[in-house]
Formats: C-alpha cells, sequence, structure tokens
C-alpha cells in the first residue's frame, strides 16, 4: 500500500528534476519491482517497502533517503544532492580558520579541468557527509604543490597532525579507500538518528556505553579497538552510545547509567556484555571477546552455562534456564518482516 502511494509522487517528483537536468546522465530515477526481481532486493538488503536508495558512480549510498515522501522534499534532496560538495578556497589563509572538530580533506591542484581533480571531485560526490572537501588551484595552491598536485587529510584536533596521501590521484579505487578510511572513524557514535541506518549494515555491534563527558573511557576504547580489532573491521560495527540517552538498551543488560562505562555485543538475537571494563587494556580480551561471538560461544554459554574446557576441574557445570538478554535493535535490524522501532519520550 506504501509502495502504492508513493509511485505517483516519487514519478513526478523525477518530472520535475527532469525538466532542471535534462541530460540522462545527470540523474537517474528507477524503480524496482521487488516482488519480481527478488535478487536485487537481496543484492541491496532492502527488507522494508517502499525504500529509496541514493548510487552515485555505481556505488549504492549508505544514508538512503528518509525525508518527507513529497514531490518537493524528493526534488529538493536531489539538488542538494547536485550541489558542489567542494568548497574552493581563494586565500590558504584561510584555511587557519577551519572548524577543527571536523574532519578536513583539502586538495591542491594546478588546475581545476584535470583527471587529478575529476577523481577527487568523484570521492567527495561520495563522502561529503562523513567529511569537509575544500580545494585550492593554480597560483594559490602553488606552496602546498612543491612535487605536484597534492592531498591532505587534516583530523579534528588542533593539533593533530596532517596526513599526506601519496598514492595515485588518478587511481579512484586507491584514493576513495584512503579518504573512506580518514573520513569515517573506526568507532563511530550510535543515536537515534542512525540506529537504523547502521543496522542496515548488516554487522553486530560491539558497543561503548559512556557518560557524555567521559572522553577517557571513550579514549581507551578507541585505542584497544585499533590495537586489538582493525583485523575485524569487516564483520562487526565498533560504537560509543550516551549512557543518558540509551537508557533503554542499558535496561537490557541489568545496567542503569550509574554502571557505565559498560561494553556490549547487539548481535541482533542477544545483547552479551564485557565482563569488567577494566580488563579492557587486558591483551587480546577485547578481541577475544568479539571472536567468541563470531564462534558462537557467547550464544552457547548464555544457553547452556561455561564450556567444559573453560570449567576447572571439578567445577559443575551450570545450566542456565533463562536466556541471554533481547537485542535492543533487532526492531531495527534487516529481517523479512522489519518494522521501525518506536520511542516514547520517557525512554529517552
Amino acid at each position: 500500500r506504501f509502495s502504492q502511494m508513493l509511485h505517483p509522487i516519487f514519478e513526478e517528483a523525477s518530472n520535475v528534476i527532469k525538466e532542471e537536468y535534462p541530460d540522462k546522465n545527470q540523474v537517474v530515477f528507477a524503480r524496482v519491482d521487488c516482488d519480481q526481481h527478488s535478487d536485487i532486493a537481496q543484492r541491496y538488503r532492502i527488507s522494508k517497502y517502499p525504500t529509496l536508495k541514493l548510487f552515485r558512480n555505481g556505488m549504492m549510498m549508505k544514508r538512503e533517503y528518509r525525508g518527507q515522501r513529497s514531490v518537493t522534499a524528493i526534488a529538493d534532496y536531489i539538488r542538494q544532492q547536485k550541489s558542489n560538495p567542494i568548497r574552493e578556497v581563494q586565500d590558504l589563509e584561510e584555511l587557519n580558520s577551519l572548524d577543527r572538530s571536523r574532519r578536513n580533506i583539502i586538495g591542491y591542484f594546478e588546475q581545476k579541468d584535470s583527471d587529478n581533480y575529476r577523481t577527487f571531485e568523484r570521492v567527495a560526490n561520495i563522502l561529503h557527509d562523513d567529511c569537509v572537501f575544500l580545494s585550492a588551484f593554480g597560483a594559490i595552491s602553488k606552496a602546498e604543490r612543491f612535487s605536484g598536485d597534492n592531498v591532505i587529510y587534516k583530523p579534528p584536533g588542533e593539533n593533530a597532525p596532517d596526513m599526506v596521501y601519496l598514492g595515485s590521484l588518478t587511481n579512484f579505487d586507491l584514493i576513495y579507500a584512503w579518504t573512506q578510511d580518514k573520513c569515517v572513524p573506526l568507532v563511530r557514535e550510535i543515536t537515534f538518528e542512525n540506529g537504523e541506518e547502521l543496522t542496515e549494515e548488516g554487522l553486530p555491534f560491539l558497543i561503548l556505553f559512556h557518560m557524555k563527558d567521559d572522553l577517557e573511557s571513550l579514549e581507551k576504547f578507541q585505542q584497544e579497538v585499533a590495537r586489538q580489532l582493525i583485523g575485524e573491521k569487516g564483520t562487526i560495527n565498533f560504537l560509543h552510545a550516551d549512557c543518558d540517552k540509551f537508557r533503554h538498551p542499558l535496561l537490557h543488560i541489568q545496567k542503569t547509567p550509574a554502571d557505565c562505562p559498560v561494553i556490549a555485543i547487539d548481535s541482533f538475537r542477544h545483547m552479551y556484555v564485557f565482563p569488567d571494563f577494566s580488563d579492557l587494556s587486558v591483551p587480546g580480551k577485547l578481541k577475544q571477546f568479539v571472536l567468541d561471538l563470531h564462534s558462537g560461544k557467547l550464544h552457547r554459554e548464555f544457553h547452556h552455562g561455561p564450556d567444559p574446557t573453560d570449567v576447572a576441574p571439578g567445577q559443575p557445570i551450570q545450566d542456565l534456564a533463562s536466556s541471554p538478554p533481547e537485542s535492543s535493535f533487532q526492531k531495527l535490524a534487516p529481517s523479512e518482516h522489519r518494522y521501525t522501532l518506536l520511542r516514547e519520550k520517557d525512554e529517552l
């Protein structure tokens, strides 16, 4: 029913945009009947209908369209996506006033009409939600082009050192991978706004619940994730959450903000608690926690008690009658009967 309601709105929005961008290579509107083409739905993990996805240069963007379902709103969204994601710098002095709380990518080019800049522009079009992109050309950029066109990353923090891209500027795959690594932090914050988006990536969560002003625990968590779990980046999402805002998920694991910091895994079936935050820096401890998820050990031990190999000689195996806490994000996760988790104000 909702797909049928959206169909004429989507078609009218496409007509509006077609008038503004008549070149069919600029913007393409397309629709897929997922009953007839279930292979396409499975490929892109489409599990609710209707879903509006944005593709750039053949790549599906992580952020789907969740705005108002009206002709005006959809058309405005496309206009916004067509705007230039790169701010041109007219004087290098402008870089002294950058917002250093953001991630900044700066390209220095001899000329705008070049393969190097076109590749940089493609990358910026995809990652502009995660980084601020700037560029300088010709005489303005000359001081920074001591060995040719140059791209640098300015990480957050006033005293954080710049990082230089050393690969080919015409190799899209290389510069995209480098930029994505810089723009998308290893440990991301989960909020009510992006929670659904993160679940759609289809990976379980390793979450640090911490108080908003407890930056020390967050820094320790980030360091240990980078040290112990960098190899698991494609198998689990590393996240941190505000204990005050996420009281409800904490209740699922019988915790309150007073217990924070707390580390837990949400597998979308159950939630598993890291036994002791103070063990975070014990070599291999956090990694083993994640490996135990992948091997099924966490699920097995919650239902049937410790594995025999983990029990001291003569110690009986505990039989747990109760199940582990249910997932807090299961209702948001991709599934055949998926629906959106509703939040009452008193849960915030």
